[in-house]
C-alpha cells in the first residue's frame, strides 16, 4: 500500500513541478531541457525511495498469496459480468434493429418471416455467446 502511494505522489509531482516552472517562465529550449532533466531525475529517484520502502516491509509469502488469489477471485467475478452485461446489451442493440426491420419488412411482403426471424435470432444468440462464456470464467474460479 506504501509502495502504491509512493508511486502515485511520485508520479505527480514528476509533472507537476518541472512542467509548472517551465510554463511560468520563459518559454525557450534551454529551460525545457532543463524541465525535463529534472523530472527524468526526480521519477526515477522517487522510484528508487519507493523501491526500498517497498522491499523493506517484511510480508510473508502466505499473505501475499492469499491476497493474489483474492484479487484473482474477484477479477474473474467482474470479467464475468462484463461478458453477460456487455453482451447482453450488444444484443439488445441488435434485436432492437433486427426486429424493427423485420416487422417492416413483414408488413410488406409476409412470405419472408421465416427469413427475418433467422436473423432476429441470431441477434439474439450474441447474448447467449456472452452468458455461456461467463460460465466458463466461473466455472475455473
Amino acid at each position: 500500500m506504501a509502495i502504491k502511494i509512493t508511486m502515485i505522489i511520485a508520479l505527480i509531482l514528476t509533472f507537476v513541478i518541472p512542467f509548472g516552472a517551465y510554463v511560468k517562465g520563459e518559454q525557450n529550449k534551454g529551460r525545457y531541457k532543463k524541465a525535463l532533466a529534472l523530472n527524468v531525475v526526480s521519477f526515477f529517484g522517487i522510484l528508487v525511495v519507493a523501491t526500498i520502502f517497498g522491499f523493506a516491509t517484511s510480508a510473508s509469502a502466505a499473505e501475499a498469496t492469499a491476497e493474489v488469489a483474492s484479487n484473482a477471485t474477484g477479477l474473474g467475478y467482474i470479467a464475468a459480468a462484463l461478458s453477460t452485461g456487455l453482451s447482453c446489451v450488444g444484443g439488445g442493440i441488435a434485436v432492437a434493429s433486427a426486429s424493427s426491420a423485420a416487422l417492416g419488412a413483414i408488413s410488406e411482403d409476409q412470405s419472408i418471416l421465416g427469413k427475418s426471424l433467422i436473423f432476429v435470432g441470431l441477434a439474439e444468440g450474441v447474448a447467449l455467446y456472452g452468458l455461456i462464456i461467463s460460465f466458463m470464467i466461473l466455472g475455473q474460479l
